[in-house]
C-alpha cells in the first residue's frame, strides 16, 4: 500500500506543475515569420537551381561534342 502512495502522490505532483505551467501567465514567446523574407528565400533557391540546370546542360553538351568529335 505504501508503494501504491507513493506513485498517486508522484503523479499528482507532476500533474501539478503540469497544469501550473500551462495556466500560468507568463509571457509567451510567439513565432513570427516576415513573408518577405521566405518569398526571397524560395526566389533565391530559384535562380540557383536554373544556375544549376544551365551548367548541367553547357556541361553535358560540351562532352556529347567531344564525344562525337573524338568517335567520328
Amino acid at each position: 500500500m505504501i508503494k501504491l502512495s507513493m506513485k498517486n502522490s508522484n503523479f499528482s505532483e507532476v500533474k501539478k506543475k503540469l497544469i501550473t505551467r500551462y495556466l500560468s501567465n507568463e509571457e509567451v514567446h510567439i513565432k513570427s515569420t516576415n513573408i518577405n523574407i521566405l518569398l526571397n528565400r524560395v526566389k533565391l533557391k530559384q535562380k540557383n537551381e536554373k544556375r544549376k540546370k544551365l551548367y548541367f546542360s553547357a556541361f553535358a553538351s560540351t562532352g556529347l561534342l567531344l564525344f562525337g568529335l573524338i568517335i567520328f
